[in-house]
C-alpha cells in the first residue's frame, strides 16, 4: 500500500495522531478487517510497535477489536471517526481548562508567581523584550499586555487591523475601561470598519488617520508592542511583532502620538460622511 506522505501529514494534523498510527489506520482502512501482522507489513510498522498502536487507536474509537483466533481488528467507518475525534478532543480540552481552573486554587500557582517575581527583580531591564511570531501569538500577548494597563492603552493600527481587534479584543479593551484607563486608537477609517468603529463606541475613542502606515501599541507609556511587517503583504503565521518593556521610548512615542492625535478627525464622523 502505497500512500503520500503529504496524505499522512495531513492526517496526523487534524486527528492529532503519530506517525505509527496514521500508517496503521490507513493501512486498516484499505482493507476493512486484518490480523495485526498484516497490518504491521502493509504499513511498514514493526511488529514489536503493531499492538500497541491498534491498542492506542483502539481506545481513541478509530478501529474495533474482534474476538478470534488470530485477533483481528475492524476499521471504523470515517466519518464516524471524524465525530469520535471531535468528542474526545472536547472532553480532552473541558478537562485540561478545568485542571487549570482548578491549579488556580492551589499553593502551585502562588510557588510560580513567587518564582516570577524574584527573578524579575533579577533580570535587567534590556532583556524585558522579546520578538512574537504568528499573528495568534501575538494576539495573546497583546492580550496579555492590554489586561495589565491600569492608565493609559495607545493603539495605531490599519484597517483590517482595526477589525481585527475588536473582534479578538473587545472583551478586554471593556475591561480596561471599566477600570478607568483611557483608551485611544487611531486607524484608517472607512466603511469596511464601521461596524467596529460602532463596536468601540463607549469604550475607547477612535480617530481616523491618513498618510501613516503603522502597527503598535502602548501601554502606561510603558511597555511598547509594534509589528514590523505590512499586514496586507504577510500571512497571519509569518507576522511578527517585538515586545519591549521600554519606559523611555515608549513614552516618546506616546508623546509623539499626542501631537498627531490633535490633528486626526473623530471616527464616527468619518463614517457618517
Amino acid at each position: 500500500m502505497i500512500v503520500k506522505e503529504e496524505f499522512l501529514s495531513k492526517l496526523r494534523l487534524y486527528f492529532s495522531l503519530n506517525l505509527y498510527e496514521v500508517k496503521i489506520w490507513t493501512a486498516l482502512l484499505s482493507r476493512g478487517v486484518s490480523t495485526a501482522g498484516e497490518l504491521s507489513d502493509i504499513a511498514n510498522v514493526p511488529r514489536s510497535r503493531s499492538y500497541d498502536v491498534l491498542e492506542s487507536l483502539e481506545k481513541k474509537g478509530f478501529v474495533v477489536m474482534k474476538f478470534g483466533k488470530p485477533i483481528k481488528y475492524l476499521a471504523v467507518p470515517p466519518e464516524e471517526v471524524v465525530e469520535r475525534a471531535k468528542k474526545n478532543m472536547r472532553v480532552d480540552a473541558e478537562t485540561k481548562v478545568k485542571r487549570l481552573e482548578e491549579l488556580k486554587k492551589t499553593e502551585v500557582l502562588g510557588e510560580l508567581k513567587t518564582l516570577f517575581t524574584q527573578g524579575v527583580e533579577l533580570v535587567e531591564p534590556s532583556d524585558l523584550s522579546g520578538s512574537l511570531r504568528g499573528r495568534h501569538n501575538l494576539y495573546n500577548h497583546i492580550d496579555f499586555t492590554l489586561r495589565s494597563a491600569e492608565e493609559t492603552i495607545t493603539i495605531i493600527t490599519t484597517t483590517s487591523g482595526l477589525i481585527r481587534k475588536v473582534e479578538s479584543l473587545k472583551g478586554t479593551l471593556e475591561k480596561a475601561k471599566k477600570k478607568g484607563v483611557k483608551i485611544r486608537i487611531a486607524a484608517p477609517i472607512t466603511k469596511e470598519c464601521k461596524a467596529a468603529v460602532n463596536d468601540l463606541n463607549g469604550i475607547a475613542e477612535v480617530r481616523h488617520i491618513e498618510k501613516l502606515n503603522a502597527r503598535f501599541i502602548v501601554v502606561d507609556g510603558k511597555e511598547l508592542i509594534f509589528m514590523v511587517l505590512d499586514d496586507k503583504e504577510v500571512h497571519p503565521t509569518y507576522d511578527v511583532g517585538i515586545w519591549v518593556n521600554t519606559p523611555f521610548f515608549a513614552s516618546a512615542l506616546e508623546k509623539l502620538f499626542e501631537l498627531a492625535w490633535k490633528e486626526m478627525s473623530p471616527a464616527l464622523k468619518m463614517i457618517k460622511t
